[in-house]
């Protein structure tokens, strides 16, 4: 608890700004094992906090990929960037789809690697949603709900806190990380209802609410991680209000493609004190998606169950690979949440490390 809330967070009151902790006295240590997994998992923490609270100005998909650049060079980590050039030459319709309200063309999948197994070794897919300030784009979004959605970007921080946490422990296992990093903006250019786009599987897509344009970007991203043939695919990602009315905001949910998966990260929230529900994923909810004018409706008008259409969605694009969704309902949570003492509290660094730790997800 002294690591995670001890760590300078980001702050520009320019009178009593908090002062992070000069030094920390341990005592009744179990073993130095215990002293490095807490300290990596406080960094891997303390990351995806300072990152999400960075305010919309100061983190755009540009400085967000120049930080991530920085990341994989001071960590070792290989780095590959499709940027929209060559997403649109790729046909990535879903993702560019959302990128279009911005006329800064800086939105791009980011693909970071690391390795500690090493070998012809599978690795596990950790994808993050990185929705930089999501607007709603022209489904605009009232004042209330447009308020902190800078946040909206914290599935994509939360991957990079569990791969700097697993590299820092120099965990045995292989990892690819894909990150959607972009903007919903609203424009001229911007995607619009009834629009029919075509992701990069082939799957056509008819828009239906511009504000759902996380699982846009993340069908694109998951089809890409999929091409890899992970061993399994995690994704983390804000993706949908109705998981936080049916939760609220100390819990998280979590819909997967096995039914194993999702027990084993039910067992890891509890043991990593991040509390997850696992909900199903019934084929005849696909019946909500129907459309006569593409293969797939993006979401409906009515919202009901929005969390698991959104899943029933996205399966669409992870082929057979054995998939965990994370909905970060609990990603801000007022006053806190477990011993992260902010608001952004980090929420799934600990859930996603935990999994990471526990050995085959397949």
């Amino acid at each position: 608890m002294a690591w995670v809330n001890g760590l300078a967070m980001p702050n520009w009151k320019t009178e009593d700004s908090p002062k992070p902790l000069a030094r920390i006295h341990l005592h009744g240590l179990a073993g130095p094992g215990d002293l490095e997994r807490e300290q990596a998992l406080a960094r891997g923490n303390s990351l995806a906090r300072a990152l999400t609270m960075l305010p919309p100005n100061l983190l755009t998909p540009a400085t967000y990929r120049a930080r991530i650049r920085d990341l994989a060079k001071a960590e070792g980590w290989s780095l590959e960037e499709y940027d929209l050039p060559r997403l649109r030459k790729m046909q990535a319709g879903a993702f560019v789809a959302v990128a279009r309200g911005s006329h800064h063309e800086d939105a791009a999948i980011v693909k970071l690697g690391y390795r500690g197994r090493g070998g012809k070794a599978k690795a596990i897919a950790l994808v993050g949603k990185g929705i930089c300030f999501d607007t709603g784009g022209h489904n605009l979004k009232p004042a209330r709900y447009m308020n902190n959605m800078h946040d909206d970007m914290n599935g994509s921080a939360v991957a990079l806190g569990i791969l700097l946490a697993a590299s820092r422990l120099k965990l045995k296992v292989n990892l690819e990380v894909w990150l959607a990093i972009a903007q919903n903006h609203l424009s001229p250019a911007a995607y619009t209802q009834n629009e029919v786009v075509t992701a990069l599987n082939g799957t056509t897509i008819e828009i239906v609410h511009t504000d759902a344009e996380g699982r846009m970007v993340l069908a694109d991203t998951l089809t890409l991680a999929a091409r890899g043939k992970p061993g399994a695919i995690l994704d983390f990602a804000t993706l949908t209000g109705s998981m936080t009315v049916a939760l609220g905001e100390r819990m998280s949910g979590v819909i997967s493609n096995r039914e194993v998966l999702a027990a084993k990260a039910v067992e890891a929230g509890r043991a990593a004190g991040e509390r997850v529900v696992a909900f199903p994923m019934p084929e005849d909810y696909d019946e909500a998606l129907d459309t006569p004018v593409a293969d797939v409706k993006q979401c409906t008008l009515d919202g009901e169950a929005d969390h698991i259409l959104a899943a029933r969605f996205l399966q669409r694009f992870v082929a057979d690979t054995p998939w965990l969704h994370v909905d970060l309902s609990a990603s801000r949570c007022k006053g806190g949440l477990g011993a992260a003492g902010t608001d952004i509290n980090g929420f799934g660094v600990g859930l996603g490390l935990a999994l990471l730790e526990s050995g085959d997800l397949a």
